[in-house]
């Protein structure tokens, strides 16, 4: 495994083993990779010849009150996993290289970027796109890998992808969760015991909202009510905003049906988590939820 600093080397690595008919697969990350992380790069790993992670704390995608200073930073950890993972390489560039002083240009996916998270953080996913744009255009990936959990994330970068003609297919995959129900997620880590307790209702607000559907409520209105009371119980919650939305264009349904997503971002403390559950014709299916759980014993 080779660790690339330089963005030139980088594109002229990826640029020479497209010539070669390699397949390249990539792995965005920000760091303080997790098993979520992990089951990507082994995706990514069954379906192309090379694969490449990036770690990059994005700056630009963090709000002026957001934890850019704190988020989680672990690379040398984060390279053993990687050299565990097998990664062929870690693309691990500098903020001033990414983002030189001159630098004028931002890509923005209009309105599916304005709703749900993008209402608290709203600059958030334009440097999300902005990023993604420029680690696509160095690296040069036959398939980019995210995960369910980034629900709006995900959404965002396929439309960006399919509007601007990127020759590239994105794989999303699903969430990968502790066994008590909790979405892993790097920001875990803030949770004190007691927050950490009082999270789990996140997955079982989704899993009273799969259970309502399961047994023919189809409003709404009356699912996000319910979920809300559930979540509002816990002491440390503050819930930021919980909506049932089209999964394509992401504005709200009055009605369940075709495929759409259960969504909500909660504050427990000063940390900030997201989760989300999927609808379609296996709604009843506990799998919709816990589609991938980590075993304890890893």
């Amino acid at each position: 495994m080779r660790i690339i600093r330089s963005i030139p080397e980088m594109q002229k690595i990826s640029g020479a083993l497209k010539r070669k008919g390699v397949t390249i697969g990539f792995v965005p990350t920000m760091g303080a990779l997790h098993e979520g992380h992990l089951s990507l790069i082994r995706q990514s790993r069954k379906e192309n010849d090379i694969t490449i992670v990036s770690i990059f704390v994005n700056p630009i995608q963090f709000g002026p009150q957001e934890d850019l200073k704190n988020y989680p930073r672990y690379f040398k950890k984060d390279v053993f996993l990687c050299q565990k993972e097998k990664v062929d390489f870690i693309f691990y560039p500098q903020a001033n290289r990414m983002y030189p002083e001159n630098f004028k240009t931002s890509v923005e996916v209009k309105e599916l970027g304005k709703v749900l998270c993008g209402v608290s953080r709203p600059n958030h996913f334009c440097g999300v796109t902005t990023v993604v744009t420029k680690l696509f255009n160095i690296v040069q990936p036959a398939a980019a890998y995210f995960g369910q959990k980034d629900a709006q994330q995900a959404t965002i970068i396929r439309r960006m992808v399919d509007d601007l003609n990127m020759p590239l297919k994105i794989k999303v995959m699903a969430t990968v969760r502790d066994p008590d129900g909790l979405a892993l997620s790097s920001r875990n880590i803030y949770l004190n015991r007691q927050e950490r307790q009082d999270s789990l209702v996140l997955s079982k607000a989704l899993g009273l909202a799969r259970e309502m559907i399961r047994h023919g409520q189809r409003n709404a209105f009356s699912i996000i009510a319910r979920m809300k009371a559930l979540i509002s119980s816990k002491r440390s919650a503050k819930i930021d905003y919980i909506a049932i939305v089209d999964s394509q264009t992401l504005k709200p349904v009055n009605t369940v049906k075709g495929n759409c997503l259960i969504t909500l971002a909660v504050r427990f403390g000063k940390t900030r988590l997201i989760d989300n559950l999927k609808t379609g014709k296996k709604i009843g299916d506990r799998s919709h939820l816990f589609s991938r759980v980590r075993s304890s014993a890893k």
